[in-house]
């Protein structure tokens, strides 16, 4: 608990060891389906396979796809490679 609250509190201090923490579109997958499953559910998730994966800028996107011929709304996830952040995360009607 004290090393959260310093950590939190020493802003200037705030080292990661690696360049980057996302390094290839398997774990950038891996990241965004845990999110992606929580929120929106593993069965609709995994129903949007194969996912466009692409690396732009030092941040990984992320779409989903439906089958041909199908009336729907896909995920976009955006993470930065970086740090893992979510930049930004939607999911179309």
């Amino acid at each position: 608990m004290q090393e959260l609250a310093k950590a939190i509190q020493d802003t200037n201090s705030r080292h990661i060891l690696v360049d980057t923490i996302i390094k290839d579109s398997e774990t950038a997958i891996q990241v965004s389906e845990a999110i992606l499953f929580k929120i929106y559910g593993k069965r609709n998730i995994r129903k949007q396979k194969p996912y466009e994966v692409s690396f732009i800028s030092g941040y990984w996107v992320l779409n989903g796809t439906l089958p041909k011929n199908t009336v729907g709304g896909t995920f976009l996830i955006i993470i930065s490679a970086s740090n893992g952040q979510v930049i930004k995360l939607t999911h179309g009607k």
